[in-house]
């Protein structure tokens, strides 16, 4: 069953409807939209090493990390595909896969372990250049330590704790910041911090793309929906930009009614509508409005190539309401959201989306008014009821 929630409406002269009723009523969606498209992200294994060793050697260390890869992406744990690449045992190497890395859009981040010793001199250009998130993953093929038959080729082979000794003083005398995971690779825990790392990489990829779509401007005399937006741009990479009302409001003006009824129909298929009283013909001109809202603000978004949008009641237009159903059901689609004007919020909800994407956890925004301050006994769940 739907769950319903209701906001009390508060009609300016500007955006009444030719109605009596003083109440809206905004659905929660039961079931899932597709998440607007996000790219195919997948992460690279970057195995250091060193010729030192011989051919024989480098041939075990591209072995053993290929079975890691193999294993990593078979655990059902990971959220995205890791790739495998050829050992890096020069500087020319490490420089133009970093560099490569860089420039392939589906890659979201970089994963680096040292088989052997790597000298990390090698690295310093390579990691200079490099511009996505990096994982330092701390590990060695081997769990245990072969006492009973371990020789100097098992040694030469195997210097995981000493490369990544090694690896590790470089990036941290360079400053980079990085995540550093230490563990061995079969256990769920290594992988599980594999994979939050991984959602927190895919959200810093997504940042720089996100771009918010603010009609009109944040409300009047609020303070925490306003903030720097050239900061957000230079930190974030997120976009903002204003357009007056009117201009979105054509949109929604221009969606032909056939498409409003047929998505009128939708709702009340899908949702269970809770008239409370009301005249089931009047609500379902309200329902309609909404519909149109949606078709013409995603269309708009589309066309714009916006993420995220940011409405406030104090500057409707020519909008006959204030969206409402119609935004619940944007959000469910992808988009972020934020009240008042809150550009930040929204940002962040589009963000939380992509992050969660495919998680149990769904991401929306939901403004909560009041509190109950009571006992833990006796807690409910809290008295606001204000869902947009």
């Amino acid at each position: 069953m739907a769950a319903v929630c209701c906001c009390e409406r508060r009609d300016r002269n500007v955006l009444q409807e030719k109605t009596a009723a003083d109440k809206f009523y905004f659905l929660i969606m039961q079931e899932d939209y597709s998440m607007m498209t996000a790219k195919n992200y997948k992460f690279w294994f970057c195995t250091g090493s060193q010729d030192l060793y011989g051919d024989e050697c480098l041939a075990h260390v591209a072995e053993h990390s290929r079975i890691i890869v193999e294993a990593l992406n078979r655990s059902g744990v990971l959220p995205y595909e890791i790739v495998w690449k050829p050992t890096l045992i020069t500087n020319e190497l490490i420089r133009k896969t970093f560099n490569e890395a860089n420039a392939d859009e589906e890659c979201a981040g970089v994963i680096t372990w040292m088989h052997t010793f790597s000298p990390a001199k090698s690295w310093i250009l390579g990691l200079q250049e490099y511009r996505k998130p990096l994982m330092h993953l701390h590990t060695q093929f081997n769990r245990e330590i072969p006492y009973d038959s371990i020789d100097m080729d098992f040694m030469n082979e195997n210097q995981s704790a000493h490369g990544d000794r090694e690896y590790g003083h470089i990036v941290s005398r360079m400053g980079i910041e990085r995540k550093v995971i230490v563990g061995y690779w079969e256990d769920k825990t290594v992988q599980e911090r594999i994979a939050s790392w991984m959602i927190t990489a895919v959200g810093i990829m997504e940042s720089s793309h996100i771009r918010v779509c603010r009609v009109a401007d944040n409300m009047r005399n609020v303070a925490v929906t306003d903030g720097d937006k050239v900061e957000a741009q230079i930190k974030f990479g997120w976009e903002i930009d204003a357009y007056p009302v009117n201009e979105i409001a054509e949109y929604v003006a221009a969606v032909p009614r056939k498409e409003i009824d047929t998505l009128v129909e939708e709702y009340y298929s899908k949702y269970d509508i809770i008239l409370e009283g009301r005249d089931p013909k009047e609500f379902r001109q309200h329902v309609a409005v909404q519909a149109g809202i949606e078709i013409g603000f995603e269309r708009f978004l589309e066309e714009k190539n916006y993420q995220a949008i940011v409405t406030h009641f104090g500057d409707l237009g020519a909008l006959r309401q204030l969206p409402g159903l119609a935004i619940q059901r944007l959000m469910e689609k992808g988009y972020g959201f934020g009240g008042e004007g809150d550009w930040k919020t929204a940002a962040m909800v589009r963000l939380m989306k992509i992050m969660t994407a495919g998680l149990k956890e769904k991401k929306a925004f939901c403004r909560r008014i009041c509190w109950r301050y009571v006992p833990p006994s006796r807690r409910a769940p809290s008295a606001s009821r204000y869902a947009r």
